[in-house]
């Protein structure tokens, strides 16, 4: 059998791969021609040309049921399969499915009847097929055909057996009946086995019977078949009259459309038309109406009054002069519209009232804002007086002013450039007021406040060592200092907040309602810390944007410096105050506005920022000023403390160290430990200038003075880090000095001795040991004569050093240690001596180390 298309595996998968979406199983496919059969005018059967096609039977199982499907699969372009549409005119003769081969066909046929059967459980009724030779074709090509059966596990394609095609094709494709008329046929033919060419004969005489009842039937039946043609060619006729009729009622149904087109045409038109209309209409009348100007409204912008009764008919005529504007601005208003000599007229007759009412308002806020200040001016009641401090209270100026916050709102909305003026006016108005208050605050605050001056110099030599307990407590001083910073701070603050929001600068808010502030645990230095001082935040959502506030922020730091320049002097008059009362205050008023500044936000509130950071360095100059003058007393006496260094100030260092340490309470040490830096500094200069005076006590005057500073800021170094720096310096120039002043006694009393061991330590960097005591002056009798000058009597050299150490020493308190140091040094020396005159004088005896231990000892 030749290879057939239906063992293809590729086309199978192309076809599954076309019908891809439908989940169903290609079980055969097939390549097959396309053809139509028709009849032609001539009467004659014709084919049109055969075009590739495939066959493709599919199944598709959903629960228990199980559905087949043939398809018809053509090729696109690219020769990728796709499905094949329907016939949609059946005048078409129906397509014919032209097999490649008997084999083909066979296959495609048995396949079918077998899926008939496992799906329907019985087989179709087959005709025009002979199934005697479908049987016969099924024997002999059993190895080749394929089945399809449905299993419970799904679709299993499997092998068709001989015997399966036996019971197939014999008892299921052949009827009953049929059986029947064939063995009635076949039993006629029963003969004997020798009786085969009289079978022959008779199958040849029966033959020609046959074929000439045939060729009877045939010439009998050519009348029929002639009336037949004459019949179909009639029909023709008419179908070639019907034709003819029907391409004339074709050209006249195309006319009547064209007509029915033209007519939708002109009604849609009409239409769009008549809706045009209607809608120009109304876009006129809203034209109209934005046009329109209402008298009410009129009447308030051109000559209504701004008292607190008429406010909400302010408000109301601004927000519809402040929409009226807009709408007629594009995009608001059509482009179209903008153009149009009404509506520039009605732009120009509402821009002229915006001017008037602007004019009139800024006007109006300008003279109530002034004249709100000098009522509050002239009542004496609002400052403090001789004997009563008076708090600023500006509560009922709020009040007043938070009446006119809506209308400043629309002012902005309507022309930015008049809030300008306004806010010059309203900062004029308030720094006259708030400059009146710090001056009558600040001078009834020193007057009331009794403390005891201080003296300013604390280094003085006739100020004596009974500073601390002789000094009075001023620490009244400081807290009136920190009763200014708190009445005034929060308030400054709350007016630079109130400012910036009631002057519509677009800045986030300081300080959110019942928040905490500069210290002030209150949240707000009026006592209605719940209440928004504007509440107008709402009129404007677009002016509130953190986007913009850069800008505006430099321009609020620059009306905050008008409403604010000024009041600093009542501040630094307060500092001034109590730096003369006691200098060392300056420290705790530091540590204050340190406090208040650290409380401070970069924001509305940035001039008293600036204010604060004035103050600080104003305090820390007054300061610096303390230290200098202190400073310049050392350097002013230097000659009078020629002979005694700084001792004279160590202990009054002392005194103020621990004074300005009790002053500083939780602040940086950055004030006090720059102080420390300055005064040590120039203590240790001092010292050191004064000893290259006398060089030949030099060390003695250095060793006194650092003691001294050792002894004096002993317990202070231990918890200040800045004073234990300095104190590890004084140690260290104090054991240099020690070192250096016990080394030059030594060597005094025993210089010949020492001076020996120097030349031998020297010539061991040249020669070597054995050669050294054949050298000129250190030959054995040298080492014997040094010794005998050196270490005779040396009880009383020893003596001797000691009262050296001791004639030219002030404090006789150093003498104990000294004298420690003193004889340590010598012994180290000593040793090192007589580990020499061992190496290089082996046979030589001097006094041992542990003897001139116990002679030092004993002394």
């Amino acid at each position: 059998m030749a290879k057939s298309s239906a063992d293809d595996e590729e086309l199978r998968r192309a076809c599954e791969a076309a019908i891809e979406g439908t989940k169903q199983k290609v079980v055969m496919s097939i390549r097959v021609a396309k053809s139509h059969g028709i009849w032609g005018k001539s009467g004659k059967f014709g084919r049109h040309m055969a075009k590739p096609r495939v066959l493709a039977l599919s199944m598709k199982s959903k629960g228990q049921r199980t559905k087949a499907f043939l398809r018809v699969l053509k090729y696109s372009t690219g020769g990728v399969l796709e499905g094949f549409d329907n016939l949609r005119s059946q005048s078409v003769a129906p397509p014919q499915w032209t097999m490649r081969n008997i084999d083909d066909r066979n296959r495609l046929l048995l396949c079918i009847l077998n899926i008939c059967k496992d799906i329907l459980g019985r087989l179709p009724k087959v005709v025009g097929i002979d199934v005697v030779e479908m049987a016969l074709w099924a024997k002999e090509n059993t190895p080749s055909v394929t089945t399809q059966r449905n299993q419970q596990d799904g679709l299993v394609a499997t092998r068709v057996t001989e015997s399966d095609l036996k019971v197939t094709v014999e008892k299921e494709l052949v009827s009953q009946a049929e059986e029947e008329d064939m063995e009635a046929l076949l039993g006629t033919y029963v003969m004997g086995i020798g009786e085969a060419e009289a079978f022959s004969e008779r199958l040849k005489r029966e033959l020609l019977a046959l074929e000439a009842a045939n060729v009877h039937a045939i010439l009998e039946s050519e009348p029929l078949v002639d009336e037949v043609l004459q019949g179909l060619e009639a029909a023709t006729n008419y179908v070639d009259d019907m034709d003819e009729w029907l391409g004339i009622f074709n050209v006249k149904l195309r006319h009547m459309r064209e007509d029915i087109e033209s007519i939708e045409t002109r009604n849609n038109k009409l239409e769009m038309q008549s809706v045009n209309n209607k809608a120009l209409i109304e876009e006129l009348d809203k034209l109209l109406e934005r046009l329109r100007v209402p008298s009410e409204y009129a009447a308030c912008l051109t000559g209504g009054t701004f008292d607190e009764a008429h406010m909400l008919q302010n408000v109301e005529a601004c927000e519809w002069l402040t929409g009226a504007l807009r709408g007629l601005e594009v995009p608001n208003l059509d482009s179209t519209y903008a153009n149009m000599r009404a509506v520039k007229e009605k732009r120009a007759e509402l821009e002229k009232l915006k001017a008037t009412f602007v004019r009139r308002a800024s006007e109006f806020l300008r003279n109530y804002f002034a004249s709100l200040v000098d009522f509050m001016i002239s009542d004496k009641s609002y400052f403090s007086q001789r004997g009563q401090l008076k708090r600023p209270d500006h509560a009922d100026l709020r009040y007043k002013c938070r009446t006119y916050a809506r209308l400043l709102q629309h002012l902005k909305s309507l022309d930015k450039s008049c809030l300008g003026p306004l806010r010059k006016a309203y900062c004029s108005s308030l720094n006259l007021l708030l400059r009146r208050e710090a001056r009558e605050f600040a001078n009834e605050l020193r007057a009331s406040t009794k403390a005891s001056r201080n003296p300013t110099v604390w280094l003085e030599a006739s100020t004596g060592g009974s500073q601390s307990g002789n000094s009075a407590d001023t620490s009244a001083v400081s807290d009136a200092y920190a009763k200014m910073l708190t009445i005034f701070i929060p308030l400054l603050v709350d007016e630079s907040s109130f400012f910036a929001h009631f002057m519509c600068f677009e800045v986030p808010a300081l300080v959110p309602p019942g928040g905490v502030a500069n210290g002030n645990k209150s949240g707000s230095y009026d006592d209605d810390t719940n209440d928004d001082d504007l509440g107008i935040m709402d009129i404007d959502d677009n002016d509130s944007k953190a986007g913009k506030t850069s800008a505006d922020l430099q321009s609020l730091n620059e009306s905050l410096q008008d409403l604010l320049d000024g009041i600093q002097e009542d501040f630094y008059a307060v500092v001034d105050w109590a730096y003369k009362i006691d200098p060392l205050r300056c420290i705790s008023m530091h540590g204050i506005t340190e406090r208040y500044l650290s409380g401070q936000k970069a924001d509305a509130a940035g001039f008293v920022r600036l204010l604060l950071g004035d103050l600080e360095s104003r305090i820390s100059m007054q300061f610096s000023r303390f230290v200098d003058e202190a400073c310049h007393q050392i350097e002013r006496n230097e000659r009078n403390v020629r002979q005694m260094g700084v001792l004279s100030y160590i202990p009054r260092f002392a005194t103020l160290a621990t004074r300005m340490e009790q002053y500083i309470q939780g602040q940086s040490r950055d004030l006090v430990d720059q102080a420390y830096t300055k005064f040590v500094s120039i203590m240790f200069v001092t010292l050191e200038k004064l000893a290259q005076t006398d060089l030949k006590y030099a060390d003695i005057f250095l060793l006194e003075n650092y003691a001294a500073f050792q002894n004096s800021l002993y317990d202070l170094a231990n918890v200040v880090p800045t004073l234990a720096k300095f104190y590890h310096q004084a140690s260290e120039a104090y054991e240099q000095a020690c070192t250096r002043h016990i080394s030059m006694i030594i060597y005094y009393q025993f210089e010949r001795l020492f001076q020996f061991a120097r030349k031998i330590e020297d010539l061991m960097f040249t020669i070597s040991p054995e050669e050294i005591p054949f050298q000129l002056g250190l030959s054995k009798m040298d080492l014997r004569k040094m010794l005998k000058s050196s270490l005779s009597g040396v009880d009383k050299s020893i003596a001797a050093m000691y009262k050296k150490l001791q004639k030219n020493l002030t404090s006789e308190e150093l003498l104990p240690s000294l004298w420690d140091k003193c004889k340590k040094e010598f012994l180290d020396k000593y040793d090192s001596f007589a580990q020499l005159v061992a190496k290089i004088y082996p046979t030589e005896t001097i006094p041992s180390v542990t003897e001139m231990r116990e002679l030092l000892a004993s002394m």
